[in-house]
């Protein structure tokens, strides 16, 4: 294992993944031992019957992609483009953005990434598999928030210098319609080599239509400009026009970077447009069209960013070339939060060292002087591991829970909670 592991990276072809040990759509339990009950995690039951680079059922899949992969006419946008961008992520739920990134600081972030990949990868695997398995999420297949104990990445240096970028604050700001919203994470999925299932199509998070914040939902929408009577508040709004303020108002914005250039064979993400407003759940993948498994962004380059409505659906598709796929993430927040949930996963040292708007954006998230955010740095898969992590570093100063979620909510069905005791006075969990 180690020396597949040495000078790993997350862009061109490695040596990582394609473990034919672990069985298509095998899911682990918070103790990494495959789980057994009906319904835990999201099966694909189109998947390929082995994890194998040249099976017959592997190659007719690579073939189908070859030819039928990612969405027709992908609108890409330039930093120049804030305007545009907005439009256009208003419109889909997401929007793709080239050039975030600038060679050295893509450079500097793929270092981060593989370095906190190496470290994940380094433990055993279950019976002869080969790697271990994140808790709750199919094979192959890893978020860096998630597999921290802190659950966010907010101590490394590569994320944190994604938080303030003169290409993105600009559109994050067009799209908030103020410079006044906040960072709550930053994370980001990744997907190795022989990852051969769909994941489920899900949302990152549900919008509660929450009528106590209409009003400043309302302002919300006001300063984008839309055309809504003056004077009255969101509580004397028809129910028409109430709806269209929750839409123009999401609660979060991702933005993932890209690390290589997503192709029809190393498992581009996949949006589908416009569900940012839906109310339905999405499709389970036994009744997902095929139209939905197609539509990924194959064409967004290295160096790019994609800002995602954290309401519209989307999932991870098949790796099936010998290619690392990483999108590392920052999480944002509308300002109406206030910090509500948030964790201090940030150490102090580092909140000093960005820009003003930096600082702001980030108060909430920051850990007080002298304090190690509980967790830290410690990268385990496994659900169990995570938690025994932030309890070692919190003591009597934080809880921790572990919870079964949904599998169509999110993108795993076994998440870790935690919650610093000076902060419950935020909104708890």
């Amino acid at each position: 294992m180690s020396g597949e592991l040495d000078g790993l990276r997350v862009h061109g072809d490695c040596d990582v993944g394609w473990d034919a040990m672990t069985p298509p759509n095998e899911v682990v339990d918070e103790y990494g031992v495959p789980a057994l009950d009906p319904g835990f995690g999201e099966p694909d039951p189109r998947v390929p019957a082995r994890r194998v680079y040249d099976d017959p059922e592997v190659v007719a899949l690579r073939e189908h992609l070859r030819a039928n992969n990612g969405i027709r006419g992908l609108e890409i946008c330039s930093p120049d483009e804030v305007e545009r961008a907005a439009r256009i992520y208003r419109r889909d739920g997401f929007v793709v953005v080239r050039d975030l990134l600038n060679p050295e600081q893509l450079g500097r972030i793929r270092e981060g990434c593989a370095e906190t990949l190496a470290e994940m990868l380094s433990q055993p695997g279950y019976r002869g598999r080969k790697y271990v398995a994140e808790s709750g999420r199919l094979a192959h297949r890893y978020c860096y928030g998630t597999s921290s104990s802190s659950r966010q990445m907010l101590h490394h240096p590569a994320w944190v210098q994604m938080i303030d970028l003169p290409t993105a604050t600009p559109i994050l700001t067009e799209i908030f319609a103020t410079d006044d919203y906040l960072v709550w994470g930053a994370g980001g999925d990744l997907s190795i080599p022989g990852a051969i299932e769909y994941q489920h199509l899900h949302t990152d998070g549900v919008d509660g239509q929450n009528r106590a914040e209409g009003d400043r939902r309302l302002a919300f929408a006001r300063r984008q400009g839309l055309e809504i009577e003056a004077g009255k508040s969101f509580e004397e709004l028809d129910f028409r026009t109430q709806r269209l303020v929750m839409d123009r108002s999401p609660g979060g914005v991702t933005i993932n970077f890209v690390m290589t250039d997503l192709t029809w064979e190393n498992g581009p993400i996949r949006q589908i447009p416009g569900t940012q407003t839906a109310t339905q759940p999405p499709p389970v993948p036994a009744e997902e069209p095929e139209w939905m498994r197609l539509s990924t962004l194959v064409g967004a380059p290295a160096g790019a960013g994609i800002l995602r409505d954290t309401r519209c659906w989307h999932g991870a598709t098949p790796n099936l070339s010998r290619e690392i796929r990483a999108l590392p993430s920052v999480e944002f927040s509308a300002g109406w939060r206030q910090g509500r949930g948030f964790q201090k996963t940030m150490p102090h040292a580092i909140w000093e060292t960005l820009s003003p708007h930096g600082q702001r954006i980030c108060r909430f998230v920051k850990q007080a002087p002298g304090v190690w955010p509980y967790g830290a740095g410690d990268m385990q898969p496994l659900a169990s591991k995570r938690r025994e992590g932030y309890r070692k570093g919190a003591g009597a100063n934080g809880t921790v829970r572990t919870v079964y979620t949904d599998p169509r909510s999110a993108g795993t069905a076994v998440r870790i909670f935690n919650q610093d005791t000076a902060d419950a006075d935020q909104g708890g969990y």
